[in-house]
């Protein structure tokens, strides 16, 4: 039996990485896709994968991921996203908002667009990455919680329009996960950063993300896990959270 392939978005660190790693040994044989090439070409060899360069806000880029993938992916893990400030709406930048409705939006479309046929071609699955930003609203999250609202609507219609076609359509909502770089590039300084985290009993970690992307995949072809909400036990919604005194 082929070898089955994965592909991950996103994959040069957080849930990208850990799923990678998770997939691998799975058995899975995992192209790496991502920015920063240095970091991917660390992780490919580490887990015997295949790193490539990759900014999905590039259409000329996703063609090429897509020409390096070639003709059959079983798993496709939609991973590259992000956040950008906690702004008010009266102050908040436009540029940012369309940076990340470009990550997490149009990339994840064109990824989406790209590699389908591969992942109709293998009976395969689809899973994306949203967030707990997209089941309420939150002071500062507009934009954020915008762009992952419409990331998870472009699913949601996704597995509709494919009914009766071989492709699984599964989507994971995360909600409070402790990476080195999420918090950071969002409000752009460590301590503030930091601060998310303070007094959280247990935040999630990227390795408990990909554990729910290894499940997904190995689940049979006809099993679809439409939505999987994870949350750390301390936090109950986006806006509470328990925190040590």
């Amino acid at each position: 039996m082929n070898q089955p392939i994965a592909v991950v978005t996103g994959a040069s660190s957080g849930i990208g990485a850990a799923s990678a790693r998770a997939l691998a040994a799975d058995g899975f044989r995992v192209f790496c896709a991502a920015r920063r090439i240095d970091r991917l070409e660390a992780l490919a060899a580490e887990i015997g994968g295949v790193a490539v360069r990759c900014d999905t806000t590039d259409p000329a880029s996703v063609r090429g991921l897509v020409e390096i993938v070639g003709e059959r992916v079983d798993l496709l893990l939609n991973n590259a996203g992000g956040a950008i400030g906690v702004d008010p709406i009266e102050t908040a930048d436009p540029d940012d908002w369309n940076r990340m409705y470009q990550i997490n939006v149009a990339g994840t479309l064109r990824v989406t667009q790209g590699l389908l046929p591969a992942v109709e071609a293998a009976h395969g699955a689809m899973v994306f990455i949203t967030s707990t930003a997209a089941e309420t609203a939150y002071e500062g999250g507009g934009g954020y919680c915008g762009a992952k609202s419409a990331e998870r609507y472009l699913v949601g219609s996704l597995r509709l329009e494919l009914a009766g076609r071989p492709i699984r359509v599964c989507e994971i909502s995360p909600g409070m996960v402790h990476t080195e770089e999420f918090s950071l590039v969002r409000l752009g300084d460590q301590a503030a950063a930091d601060a998310v985290y303070a007094g959280v009993d247990h935040p999630l970690l990227a390795e408990d993300i990909a554990e729910a992307v290894r499940w997904i995949a190995s689940l049979s072809e006809y099993v679809n896990i439409d939505r999987l909400v994870i949350r750390p036990r301390a936090q109950a919604s986006n806006w509470k959270v328990a925190r040590d005194a």
